[in-house]
């Protein structure tokens, strides 16, 4: 009797394991296709719409998931998960092309979310109509991270982890030098905390602190201001600041739009629940990642409506979640990519990590933001500079090409 050898093979380059099989190599890269899997939930169908895209997908030996009454007609609504490798996918998308209900345009967003899309070129993949979701998929071997480095600058007395540390000007020189000389990409300055149950701070005093730092680094490397503040970004900008950090995702002061659109300058749009004196008073979600999602789709169409495009989203760690909800955020972060722009994670020395001492803090921060760089997170913003850069180093070595 044959004795049949089986091993299951992940995390690899599937496109070399094809080529040593004899595999046409000529071929080889357009059959990666086949062996890329990706689940996408699509919101809001009609029961005709439904029906098509399931018979389509089952056409094309792909698979999808719809509301039990959809093929009675019963509900006015139903959303659907689409499952199936991305040359099926894509063979989808070119049958919708050709299908009415306006499945002509979902045609066009699948086609987008089965292409490589660029972090440093966001392609917007989101528009009126249905809303599509690719669910969290392997992240592809072979691929070398393209991660950036946001180094962390609190210039404050009550920071969570190093409160009154860079409090003046010499101190906070000191240390943006020693970031920049670790390897950041970006150094995020903020002169009001917002950890939880802190109280805002005036903006006058917020930007009579920055503005000497900016001045002084703004030619050394792209500064990003952690500020709720429309006058403080303001201030900021004309400084020489190069992007505007928003924890309130443009909902704290609504003018900080305004600015943003007028310097075209990029921002950073995260998800709280609440404001820092009460996000932590028991936050609940029916469907964490869910509401997530879509609050920050509402966040970029009210920044699209002010002609803002340079879009960093964030789904803010420990703004308004629970432990455990931190920890379903990391694990499912790359979902975040299907609004269509660069990903943010602030995961550094957070209190969910249940550790008291701040190196203690840093290497568990590092362990979970090596997860976050296999998912293609696009900034880890981070205390240790050094660390991070020498995980990103190494996992760029261990990278088999």
């Amino acid at each position: 009797m044959h004795d049949f050898v089986l091993r299951e093979i992940k995390d690899c380059d599937i496109e070399a394991e094809i080529l040593k099989t004899g595999f046409d190599a000529s071929y080889a890269h357009k059959a990666v296709e086949k062996f890329d899997y990706k689940n996408i939930k699509i919101y809001n169908l009609s029961p005709a719409q439904a029906n098509i895209i399931k018979q389509t997908a089952l056409s094309c030996g792909a698979d999808c998931a719809t509301h039990r009454e959809v093929i009675t007609g019963k509900i006015e609504q139903s959303d659907c998960i689409l499952g199936g490798s991305v040359s099926e996918i894509k063979k989808i998308a070119e049958k919708l092309k050709f299908q009415p209900f306006g499945l002509k345009i979902l045609s066009e967003k699948l086609s987008v979310i089965c292409s490589a899309i660029s972090i440093t070129s966001p392609q917007p993949i989101l528009g009126e109509g249905v809303v599509v979701n690719e669910l969290a998929s392997d992240t592809k071997a072979g691929e070398v991270t393209k991660s950036k480095i946001v180094g962390i600058l609190n210039i404050t007395e009550n920071s969570f982890s190093d409160g009154g540390l860079y409090n003046d000007f010499e101190s906070a020189k000191n240390h943006l030098l020693q970031m920049i000389d670790e390897g950041a990409d970006i150094i995020d300055i903020g002169a009001e905390s917002t950890k939880p149950y802190s109280a805002p701070v005036n903006e006058n005093e917020q930007i009579e602190k920055l503005l000497p730092i900016v001045d002084f680094a703004k030619d050394k490397i792209p500064l990003s201001i952690d500020t709720r503040s429309a006058k403080v970004a303001q201030a900021s900008l004309e400084a020489g600041a190069y992007m505007i950090n928003d924890v309130s995702g443009l909902c704290y002061d609504e003018g900080i739009a305004d600015v943003v659109a007028k310097f075209n300058c990029p921002v950073v749009i995260q998800h709280s629940k609440g404001t820092p004196e009460n996000m932590q008073d028991n936050p609940k979600y029916d469907d964490l990642i869910e509401e997530i999602f879509f609050d920050l789709r509402k966040k970029i169409e009210f920044a699209k409506t002010k002609g803002i495009e340079n879009i960093i989203v964030d789904a803010g760690i420990g703004f308004g979640k629970s432990r455990s909800d931190n920890f379903e955020i990391i694990r499912r972060v790359e979902e975040f990519k299907s609004l269509g722009y660069p990903v943010m994670l602030g995961i550094s020395r957070k209190s969910f990590l249940g550790l008291d001492d701040n190196l203690e803090r840093d290497i568990y921060t590092t362990i979970f933001n090596a997860l976050a760089v296999e998912r293609k997170v696009d900034y880890i913003r981070v205390h240790n500079v050094k660390m991070h850069k020498t995980m990103i180093d190494l996992m760029n070595m261990f990278v088999i090409r």
